[in-house]
C-alpha cells in the first residue's frame, strides 16, 4: 500500500503514512494560467494506494482528483481509497426549487464510480443519516471527531458550558459532553441567507461560566460571530471555538476574533493557523479496518 498525497496535504498525508508505517508519494501538480490542472503520477504504483486529500474549494480538487484516480487505473492500480477529512457538496440532498441539481447525489455518485473506499469526518449530512446513502459504496465510512475533540477541550478546561449552535450541532456537542463530562445546551438558529442567521440561545445561565462553542464546520463565519454577541452579553467569561473543519471563507477568521473569541481550536482536516486538533490516529484506524 501507498499513500499518494497532494502538494497542499503534504504534512497530514505525511502523519498518516507514519501512522500506518506505508510509504508516501507525492502527486505532481500545475495549474495552467487558465486554471486547468495538470497531474502527474508516480509511473509505478502498487496494487493498493490511498489519495490523501481534503475536499475544501471543491471544483478544482474534484477534477485533479478525477484525473488522479482514473489515471491510476491506467497504470494498473486495483484498489484505491480516498481519505477525504473534509468532504465537500454533501449540503444539497433535495431539490428546494424546480431543476435544481441535488449536488450531494450527482457527486457521492461520482465518487463512488472513482473509488473502491471513501473516509471522512463529520460530513455535514442533513436528511440521511448514513453516509453509503450519499456515496453508494459498501465501505463508505464516516468518522467523528467529537472524541479526540473531547480530549482536547478537556486538556484545555477544567469545566465549561458546551454549546450547538443550532440542532444539527447536537449529535456531536451531546457526545462530547457526555465523554468529558461537560453541560451542554442547544441553541436555535434561523438562515436566512449564506451571511444571514438569527440565533436564539438556549434558556439557562451563562454569567460567570466559559463557553465552548461546537460545530462541524465554519464558512462564513456570522453564525459562530452572532453567537459569540449573545454570549458575552449573556455574562459568559471565556468563549471558546471548537471546530471541525476550519474552511474560514473570506473575513471570517478575522470577525470571529473580533466578536471576541478566546481561542479557536480546529482539526487539521483543513490545512490552516487553527488546524491543532490532529485526525491521523482517527484516520489511520479507520483505513485498517477496511484492509
Amino acid at each position: 500500500m501507498l499513500i499518494l498525497a497532494f502538494p497542499d496535504y503534504l504534512e497530514q498525508a505525511q502523519r498518516l503514512a507514519n501512522q500506518l508505517n506505508v510509504p508516501i508519494a507525492q502527486t505532481f501538480l500545475h495549474r495552467f494560467p487558465d486554471g486547468e490542472s495538470l497531474v502527474r503520477l508516480p509511473p509505478a504504483l502498487p496494487r493498493h494506494i490511498v489519495i490523501f486529500r481534503s475536499l475544501d474549494h471543491p471544483n478544482d480538487k474534484l477534477i485533479e482528483l478525477l484525473l488522479c484516480a482514473k489515471t491510476a487505473r491506467k497504470l494498473g492500480v486495483q484498489r484505491i481509497t480516498l481519505v477525504v477529512p473534509y468532504l465537500c457538496y454533501m449540503r444539497q440532498d433535495i431539490a428546494n426549487n424546480p431543476g435544481e441539481a441535488v449536488s450531494q447525489r450527482i457527486i457521492g455518485q461520482l465518487l463512488a464510480d472513482l473509488f473502491d473506499d471513501v473516509i471522512t469526518v463529520d460530513p455535514h449530512l442533513h436528511r440521511i443519516s448514513r453516509l453509503d446513502q450519499a456515496i453508494p459504496l459498501q465501505n463508505a465510512i464516516s468518522l467523528s471527531a467529537s472524541g479526540i475533540i473531547g480530549s482536547y477541550l478537556k486538556s484545555q478546561l477544567d469545566h465549561a458550558v458546551l454549546l450547538g449552535p443550532d440542532s444539527e450541532s447536537e449529535q456531536w456537542v451531546a457526545n462530547i459532553a457526555a465523554e468529558i463530562g461537560f453541560e451542554y445546551g442547544i441553541a436555535k438558529k434561523i438562515r436566512h441567507g449564506d451571511r444571514d442567521v438569527k440565533i436564539t440561545l438556549p434558556n439557562r445561565n451563562f454569567s460567570g461560566h466559559p463557553v465552548v462553542i461546537i460545530d462541524d464546520m465554519a464558512s462564513t463565519g456570522r453564525t459562530l460571530t452572532q453567537t459569540i454577541h449573545l454570549l458575552r452579553k449573556a455574562g459568559a467569561t471565556e468563549i471558546y471555538a471548537a471546530i471541525t473543519h476550519p474552511l474560514f471563507c473570506d473575513d471570517a477568521e478575522t470577525a470571529i476574533r473580533s466578536a471576541g473569541v478566546k481561542d479557536i481550536w480546529c482539526t487539521d482536516s483543513i490545512r490552516h493557523s487553527t488546524s491543532c486538533i490532529k485526525l491521523d490516529a482517527l484516520l489511520a484506524t479507520a483505513v485498517k479496518s477496511i484492509l
